[in-house]
Formats: C-alpha cells, sequence, structure tokens
C-alpha cells in the first residue's frame, strides 16, 4: 500500500474531497486560505509537529461542511454524507470580545475600587470567561489554559490576599498585587488572541 509523504498536501486533498459541492472559485479560496493558514503558523512555531497544527485546524469533514453551510450551497444537516447530521457551528462573537473581557477585568475593577469595582471586574472576567468557553476560535485545551491564567488563578490569589492576616498594611502592596494580576490576564489574552482559529 502506497502512503504519502506530504501531510499537508493529504490534509488539503481530503478538505477539497470532502467541499467537492462548493463552486471552484470558493473551493480554492478555501484551501488557500488553508495553506497559508499551516505555513504561518509553521512560522510562529518551527518545533511544531505538523500534525498537531493540522489536528488544531480541525477535521476536513467538519471544515468543508461549516464552508458549505456558510456559502448555502451545501445542505447544512445531512447525514448522507457521513456526517453526524448536526448543522455546523460557527462562531456567533468575534474572538476579540472574550480576549478583550478577560483583558480588562482587573483594570475595570481598579478603576472604581469603591463603588463596587471588584464585582464589576468579577463579572466582566466571568461573561469574557464563559465567551472564551462557548467559542468555536480555540481548542479546548486552549481554553482551559486561558480560563485558568486569566479568571482561576488570579482569582484565587486575590482571594487568598484579601482572606489573609499576612497581607502587607498600605495599598502600595495592593496595587503591585493588582498590577501583578493585570500583567497575567493581559498576557493571557494576548496569548489567546495569537493561538485563535482563524
Amino acid at each position: 500500500m502506497k502512503t504519502s509523504q506530504d501531510p499537508v498536501r493529504d490534509y488539503l486533498s481530503a478538505v477539497e474531497r470532502e467541499a467537492s459541492a462548493l463552486p471552484a472559485d470558493r473551493r480554492q479560496e478555501l484551501l488557500a486560505d488553508l495553506a497559508e493558514h499551516i505555513e504561518v503558523t509553521r512560522a510562529e512555531r518551527p518545533g511544531a509537529v505538523i500534525g498537531e497544527i493540522l489536528a488544531e485546524l480541525g477535521d476536513p469533514r467538519t471544515i468543508a461542511a461549516t464552508a458549505l453551510a456558510e456559502s448555502g450551497t451545501g445542505p447544512a444537516a445531512s447525514p448522507a454524507g457521513g456526517g453526524s447530521g448536526a448543522p455546523a457551528r460557527r462562531g456567533k462573537v468575534h474572538p476579540l470580545v472574550p480576549v478583550l473581557l478577560l483583558a480588562l477585568a482587573q483594570p475595570v475593577g481598579m478603576v472604581f475600587p469603591d463603588e463596587g469595582g471588584s464585582l464589576i471586574g468579577g463579572l466582566v472576567r466571568i461573561t469574557g470567561a464563559v465567551l472564551l468557553c462557548t467559542s468555536v476560535h480555540w481548542t479546548a485545551r486552549r481554553k482551559i489554559i486561558g480560563v485558568l491564567l486569566a479568571v482561576v488563578l488570579p482569582g484565587v490569589a486575590m482571594g487568598v490576599w484579601n482572606l489573609s492576616d499576612g497581607a502587607p498594611e498600605g495599598s502600595g502592596p495592593a496595587l503591585l498585587a493588582n498590577l501583578a494580576a493585570s500583567a497575567l490576564m493581559a498576557g493571557t489574552a494576548v496569548w489567546l488572541w495569537r493561538v485563535r482559529r482563524a
């Protein structure tokens, strides 16, 4: 049995096969977009295994079903093609929304410290986490890492800080703690933006 030596070519061929119902120009645009995404990801992460990059893109059947549903040229829920029968899932919220909510949650809380800023910042953080978790723009693993770094870790640290009797007196240490939490959330937001799916 003959096997191919180029997994990218095999992957793109599988997408092309699955998306054969698309108009030729739209199908070629889809393949060009995928090939460009693969090349950019390989350039950004030179040590990454190509199989991991392709797995992050998703199953060729799912990509084709999404493209068909978006173009309106194929049935969105046709089980005849071997699909699950479920409509292709599309992101309804722009990926920038959860990223900005997570990045700005801590500064919002710091701006209004006496007017319930902690509550407002917490609500902004929770909203960002929910939108992140329900988004199609990140893999499950990246969603978990994002929630842990931008929500759980800062929340636990601030809770321990506020509840401990050993917290240093004065506004200086509290300001440093808030700035550190802000930096962690902003760094996580930047990372999430860089690793999002196209």
